[in-house]
């Protein structure tokens, strides 16, 4: 059954505490506990000789605890709610606290679950995903002889996309007089898609007065 303690911030809550650990070393056994470590939280300042149970309980827990967090301390104050053991200074404000009420042994919730799960996933360095890249040849054919290939090329390379990086080009003759451009580009595969560069960039206004349509001769993955 759990035992629940309320105020420990109160001397009602003290001698309730005291009581309970009489002849005892630790809250629920005979070794350092979760139990211990929520009803130290609750505890705020040791209450000495007044209650020597809880004074020796909050000694030995200190000392355990001071081994696992070896920094320097530069003492905080902690207020709650009722009268304090030792009254705060009348400028400082007591904090309104909603845990007066322990259930030491109660399950770990779900919440205490994620919690701790979302800590371990922190200490996981973070693989960094590498984006693959592709270099892919493309023809770009005019709309006749009279097309001028030089600002053919330029209205293509004047295409800019992240991920997309234009490379060498040369004129490639198809026949009566006409010529196609072949150019390299490469990019990078989670950025840009070939078919959308040359359906929604390449073939349309204003590419679209030099150039008549595009195909993909090459592709290959880097």
């Amino acid at each position: 059954m759990a035992i629940t303690f309320s105020d420990l911030h109160t001397e009602s809550g003290l001698k309730s505490l005291d009581e309970f650990l009489s002849g005892k070393s630790y809250v629920s056994g005979d070794k350092l506990t979760k139990d211990d470590i929520k009803v130290y939280a609750a505890v705020l300042v040791n209450p000495g000789n007044s209650f020597p149970n809880v004074c020796k309980w909050y000694d030995a827990v200190s000392s355990q605890l001071a081994a696992s967090f070896p920094g320097k301390a530069v003492g905080v104050r902690v207020g709650g709610k009722g009268a304090p053991v030792v009254a705060a200074p009348a400028k400082e404000e007591a904090a309104a606290g909603d845990d007066d009420d322990l259930d030491l042994f109660g399950d770990e919730t779900e919440e205490d679950k994620k919690a701790a799960e979302a800590r371990e996933a922190a200490k996981k360095p973070a693989k960094k995903k590498e984006s693959g890249k592709s270099s892919v040849l493309l023809d770009v054919k005019p709309w006749d002889d009279e097309t001028d290939m030089k600002k053919l090329e330029e209205a293509v390379r004047s295409v800019e996309i992240p991920g997309l990086f234009w490379g060498a080009s040369k004129l490639v003759a198809v026949g009566y007089g006409i010529k196609k451009l072949q150019i390299m580009l490469t990019i990078v595969d989670d950025l840009v898609s070939v078919d959308d560069l040359i359906e929604e960039r390449l073939t349309v206004e204003p590419c679209n007065e030099y150039i008549q349509s595009c195909d993909i001769v090459a592709f290959n993955k880097i």
